[in-house]
């Protein structure tokens, strides 16, 4: 019974406003993913940008052949043993 009457005094210094501030970078990020320079949004983040987007495509694109595969092998008569 003792540790329920403790639960509210635990839970007030959880989310107590002596935490840490964490600056706001999202006008930076706004300013260096609005910039015009030549490059598309989803690889200005730079070479790990890159790798991740073409994984990302590698996957969809191996998981949509996949899928027609076996839509196509559904598709087909079998034969009767």
């Amino acid at each position: 019974m003792n540790q329920l009457l403790k639960v509210p005094l635990l839970a007030s210094r959880a989310f107590s406003s002596s935490a840490r501030q964490l600056r706001n970078r999202v006008p930076e990020y706004q300013k260096f993913f609005q910039a015009d320079n030549g490059l598309p949004v989803h690889i200005k983040g730079g070479t790990f940008d890159v790798v991740l987007y073409r994984a990302t495509m590698t996957l969809t694109l191996g998981g949509t052949c996949y899928s027609v595969y076996w839509l196509l092998f559904a598709s087909m008569p079998q034969g009767k043993p």
